[in-house]
Order: C-alpha cells, then sequence, then structure tokens
C-alpha cells in the first residue's frame, strides 16, 4: 500500500537523501518503496536541535535517514543517558525510543522522540511558571 502524502504549495520532503520542494500548488503523492521519508515541519537541524531533547530526535533522525547511523547511535545512547539521568521520570518515553530502535522502527522511534520534546517543553513550562511565582526575597506572590 503506497503512503498518501500531500503538500502545501512550497512545501518540502526528504525522500531519501533527497529533497522534494512542491510548487505553488497543493500536490497529493502516493510513494511506494522502503525510503526513509519526512515532512518539512518534522526535519531537525544542527542548528534547530536547540535543547537536549531535540537534539536526542535529531540522533534518531539521523539514523533513520542515514545508511551508516553507528555515529548517530553511539550520539542517542550517550544523550538518552544523560537526559535519563537529568529527568528520571522521562524514563518511559525514552524507554519506548529504545525499544523502537531495537526492533528497527525508526520512524516510531522518532515519533516517540517527539513525546519526548514535548515533554521537556512541559517541564519547561512548569518550571518556568514557578519561577515566576517566586519574588526575589524568596516568598510566594
Amino acid at each position: 500500500m503506497a503512503l498518501k502524502v500531500e503538500l502545501k504549495p512550497g512545501e518540502k520532503l526528504l525522500v531519501g537523501n533527497c529533497i522534494i520542494t512542491n510548487s505553488d500548488q497543493r500536490t497529493r503523492l502516493f510513494i511506494d518503496g522502503h525510503a526513509p521519508i519526512l515532512r518539512e515541519k518534522d526535519i531537525l537541524t544542527s542548528e534547530t536541535a536547540n535543547t537536549p531533547a531535540k537534539r536526542i530526535y535529531l540522533a534518531v533522525q539521523l539514523m533513520y535517514i542515514e545508511e551508516d547511523s553507528d555515529k548517530a547511535t553511539a550520539s542517542y545512547n550517550e544523550m538518552s543517558r544523560d537526559f535519563v539521568a537529568a529527568v528520571p521520570s522521562s524514563l518511559p518515553i525514552v524507554d519506548q525510543i529504545n525499544n523502537e530502535i531495537l526492533t528497527g522502527s525508526l520512524y516510531k522511534a522518532l515519533k516517540a522522540a517527539q513525546r519526548l520534546i514535548e515533554y521537556e517543553q512541559d517541564l519547561l513550562s512548569h518550571a518556568s511558571a514557578r519561577r515566576s511565582g517566586v519574588s526575589t526575597d524568596g516568598e510566594s506572590r
């Protein structure tokens, strides 16, 4: 069964190691095969991977799109261990990413890594909200 992808005008799509850029009209593509496929909105670069969870996502993304992913795998393993050490409550999400990687389901691992980014963002938002409720003299406002 072919994968159906609808692209907005100007939207980009990664297929294998090629970037496809849509023209000025909506387009529907049907893709058969086993090449890695990512929408523009799901692609991170080293510049946009600016948090620990995003760097983990980037490592998984590189495992997904590169044929020789040993360096990305080693990087992922180190970063995920450090992340869980710093945020033990993230272990269930990291375990899911690990399981997907071990079974070769790298696209599913990317989706789980996206949940890790969302979890990290929730933690940061919560911490930021708590800080804004504390005055500089240490008393709650």
